[in-house]
């Protein structure tokens, strides 16, 4: 095992209702706690759409890696990542995340197939798995 890139973000104010940024100063973000959660909401994001974000374009990634591979030719694909924070029995929370490709111009066997490789090897789904709940879906 290999480190490919590391980096580092640094929360400060009120947590959810503070600031986060990166250390290279290239993310820097207001955060608000969202209005369905009793804050105020607002132009201002949150760590689900940060993490839904950041999923969605790393799964994208993985998935027109793994179609090159596999010699498979993706036209404009796009993928959707929805991210849900919830309530655990015990009175903690965790997340549960939707990831859902379009694919025109596959069929569904090939796209199916495509969205359960990427899923083998996107970081986002290897770190999640076993973790959280994570469904799958490929449209045409």
């Amino acid at each position: 095992m290999s480190t490919l890139y590391t980096t580092e973000a640094i929360s400060t104010g009120d947590g959810r209702n503070g600031e986060v940024r990166t250390a290279d100063g290239v993310l820097d973000e207001l955060l608000a706690v969202p209005k369905e959660m009793g804050g105020p909401g607002g132009d201002r994001t949150n760590p689900e759409q940060l993490f839904a974000a950041g999923y969605a374009a790393c799964f994208h990634n993985g998935m027109r890696l793994i179609a090159g591979q596999q010699k498979v030719k993706l036209g404009e694909s796009t993928v959707r990542s929805t991210v849900s924070l919830i309530t655990l029995d015990n009175g903690g929370f965790s997340l549960k995340v939707a990831l859902s490709a379009h694919l025109p111009g596959l069929d569904q066997a090939t796209a199916d197939q495509l969205v359960e490789a990427t899923h083998q090897v996107c970081p986002y789904s290897n770190a999640t798995r076993g973790n959280i709940e994570v469904t799958l879906e490929a449209t045409v």
